[in-house]
């Protein structure tokens, strides 16, 4: 069953239409039942998904490792690797 009916749409969105249009060579009614159908699913699908939980865990170190020095230990681990990077590019 079709349903003739007159749709006022908001200046960015009716961008957004000539643009999807002139993108994929589309006609207007295609665009438009192909961008409720994608939206009226997706909103569906949404409503079954679980909310997302973030589950905290105890975070530990090994002996020696100083949490205040962590950003010192990546500079440190960079920089190993940048001259071991050198290294092979110079052997090469």
């Amino acid at each position: 069953m079709l349903m003739r009916t007159t749709l006022t749409l908001e200046p960015d969105v009716a961008q957004q239409v000539r643009q999807r249009m002139a993108e994929k060579k589309l006609p207007l009614k295609r665009v438009i039942n192909d961008a409720l159908r994608e939206g009226l699913s997706s909103s569906r699908k949404k409503e079954r998904l679980k909310p997302f939980r973030v589950e905290p865990f105890s975070l530990e170190f090994k002996p020696g490792i100083d949490r205040d020095k962590l950003n010192q230990l990546n500079d440190e681990l960079q920089f190993e690797e940048f001259l071991e990077k050198r290294r092979r590019e110079t052997e090469c």
